[in-house]
């Protein structure tokens, strides 16, 4: 994946549709590096669309998704697994592995990467700091809360240092209290140069966070 590409993200007339339903008509954007991007709208509006397509989960039927100067319509099957270890996910329902502790949790994304199990535990043990779950290492996910799960999950695909950070609806199973805290987090991470892709439709979230926004209604950029 090309670092130099001038627009990390660049979505030129793309257009997805799931039967007769159209997700996406004809959307174009560009995300800088380093850019705090909200994308917003209500249920069914095309947000996750969006996402999965900057993953390559899903392809357009026209136009053209490029994601560190690489068109994802042009990727051979063998090369997605490499072109996705740039890119780090955050679910709503924070898609942890309920047997296994939370440091094992996070070390699964690198036994996916394949990295040297030498290098897990330092890689491991800073990303558990920057997330604040030093002390929760070695206990499992049904001794956690939502808030500290949702942690679990945002280590888990910072570990792997991926260029773009993706969050579908990050603080949507969580209480306002804890939902802040998990936002501040994603602060700090875009503080440090990481580029956060965030979809939600928590108005609240986007008015406090104050971050350039891409509204989407009925498949289509909104203005307002």
């Amino acid at each position: 994946m090309s670092e130099a590409s001038k627009h990390l993200v660049k979505f030129s007339d793309v257009s997805k549709k799931f039967g007769v339903v159209s997700a996406l008509d004809k959307v174009s954007f560009e995300i800088g590096h380093g850019e705090f991007v909200f994308i917003t709208g209500p249920s069914g509006a095309g947000k996750t669309t969006i996402l999965k397509l900057i993953l390559a989960e899903l392809l357009p039927d026209s136009g053209k998704v490029e994601v560190g100067g690489v068109n994802t319509g042009n990727l051979k099957e063998s090369e997605t697994p490499l072109f996705r270890q740039k890119i780090g996910v955050v679910f709503q329902d924070f898609k942890v592995l309920m047997e296994r502790t939370v440091a094992e949790n996070v070390e699964v994304a690198l036994a996916v990467i394949g990295l040297p199990e030498k290098e897990w535990s330092e890689r491991v043990k800073h990303v558990l700091k920057l997330v604040g779950l030093t002390k929760q290492t070695n206990l499992f996910p049904a001794q956690l809360s939502g808030g500290e799960l949702q942690r679990v999950s945002l280590a888990r695909a910072l570990v792997v240092n991926p260029m773009i950070l993706l969050a579908d609806e990050p603080t949507g199973n969580l209480d306002w209290e804890t939902s802040d805290s998990v936002m501040e987090l994603f602060e700090k991470i875009n503080k440090e140069g990481k580029t956060v892709i965030m979809a939600t439709h928590n108005k609240e979230i986007v008015k406090k966070h104050q971050k350039r926004v891409i509204h989407i209604v009925g498949g289509k950029i909104s203005k307002t």
